[in-house]
């Protein structure tokens, strides 16, 4: 194994590669860049356990201060790398240090996309929720009867919702597509998140843009919609997609094609760098694909790590994925990429409820609401590579645990 390893951000990739490279190797030099000024955190409670003051910043670390000590591995946070030479094999920090490496390991992750200025974008009191300092922006505005307009209706968007019509607030969410959460689930689907989030007063428009943002003294009063509508905003919150931060990987020469491209080693298209998370695209069942997911940022970068330890393995992942809304628990195992027919079947319990995805006869996803079992049969199945009919999973009476 080589000596001087450095990882390119840090967070939840990042910090999964670095324990598992240190469980491999006790002396290797081990360096996280991350251009935040905290240690390595979970993103996923930021809009939600966090901001609502749930979950404290110690609680949000992926490992305490004292871990990196002990095991040796260097954070260097606050800190952005300009530059990458792979020839060299240096790269160049904002204060203008240059670090030499063996091996490196970019997990740069995504960034929010964020509304354009000329229509309102920089606009204060408009957040984007991503980041530490955006969900610590986010919580000062959580107050009781204040208008919030929520532009995006994803998962990010659909959480955000849920908190504010939680803690009080009056809640407008628009959603340019047809639907809410049109590209990554189906009709069925959208149609129950649509009756829980008006069940909690949540107003939701959907096939209607955003025109633009008005303001006053720099600060967002109204959202303009593409029909005309005007609403009132006392802040608004963005969740309208991600982008992959591959700008370092494009600059240093590296094969990009909407993410940083790895093969099934996690390794870049330069031998000695490799990859993994948000950030990174890789071929999954005959397509270039990014998952943008905690499982994949962690299962990923440990496949990363061993390749780099030199224990060759390939990255099979078994994609699965969450949201929690109000009391809900939304899971997802598998992805529904290509689904031509959808199954419903009841829940085993009152308001539960299971959408099967289907690509001609073949099992390919699954979303339960409120319904960990029949998930967690789901899940194993498609690890297992087993097949459920529709005719299966549409029957009430079958116990599906018997086809494992």
């Amino acid at each position: 194994m080589q000596n001087s390893i450095i990882i390119i951000g840090a967070g939840q990739a990042a910090a999964s590669c670095a324990a598992r490279l240190r469980q491999k190797d006790a002396t290797c030099k081990i360096t996280i860049i991350g251009d935040e000024p905290h240690l390595p955190y979970q993103r996923p409670p930021l809009s939600k356990k966090y901001a609502t003051g749930d979950m404290s910043l110690d609680q949000l670390l992926l490992r305490p201060e004292d871990w990196y000590t002990e095991n040796q591995i260097e954070v260097r946070h606050g800190t952005a790398v300009k530059s990458i030479n792979k020839e060299n094999k240096t790269l160049s920090l904002d204060d203008g240090e240059t670090m030499a490496w063996d091996k490196l390991f970019i997990a740069t992750g995504s960034r929010a996309r964020a509304l354009p200025d000329a229509i309102g974008g920089s606009l204060g009191g408009v957040y984007l929720l991503r980041s530490l300092n955006d969900a610590d922006q986010f919580a000062d505005e959580l107050h009781a009867n204040r208008k919030v307009v929520i532009v995006g209706g994803g998962y990010i968007g659909l959480e955000a919702a849920a908190v504010c019509a939680s803690h009080g607030l009056s809640v407008t969410l628009v959603e340019a597509a047809d639907r809410i959460l049109q590209r990554v689930a189906c009709p069925q689907t959208s149609d129950w998140f649509r009756t829980l989030h008006q069940s909690h007063g949540v107003r939701l428009h959907e096939g209607i843009g955003l025109e633009k943002l008005d303001g006053e003294n720099g600060r967002v009063t109204s959202a303009i919609l593409s029909d005309g509508t005007r609403l009132d905003a006392d802040f608004v919150l963005v969740g309208i997609g991600i982008i992959p931060n591959a700008e370092l990987a494009i600059d240093a020469g590296l094969s990009v094609n909407g993410g940083i491209l790895v093969d099934e080693t996690c390794q870049t298209s330069f031998p000695d760098i490799y990859a993994a998370g948000d950030c990174a695209a890789f071929n999954y069942k005959g397509e270039t694909t990014r998952l943008e997911s905690v499982q994949n940022a962690i299962d990923q970068a440990e496949c990363a790590a061993d390749n780099i330890a030199g224990d060759k393995r390939s990255y099979h992942p078994y994609p699965w994925f969450w949201s929690d809304q109000y009391d809900v628990k939304l899971q997802i195992a598998g992805l529904n990429r290509g689904y031509d027919s959808v199954v419903e079947r009841a829940g085993t319990r009152e308001g539960s409820m299971a959408h099967f995805y289907f690509k001609g006869d073949e099992f390919i996803a699954v979303d339960a609401m409120n319904e960990p079992r029949t998930y967690m049969v789901g899940k194993k199945l498609l690890e297992a590579g087993k097949n459920i009919t529709p005719q299966q999973a549409a029957d009430p009476q079958l116990e599906l645990k018997s086809l494992l």
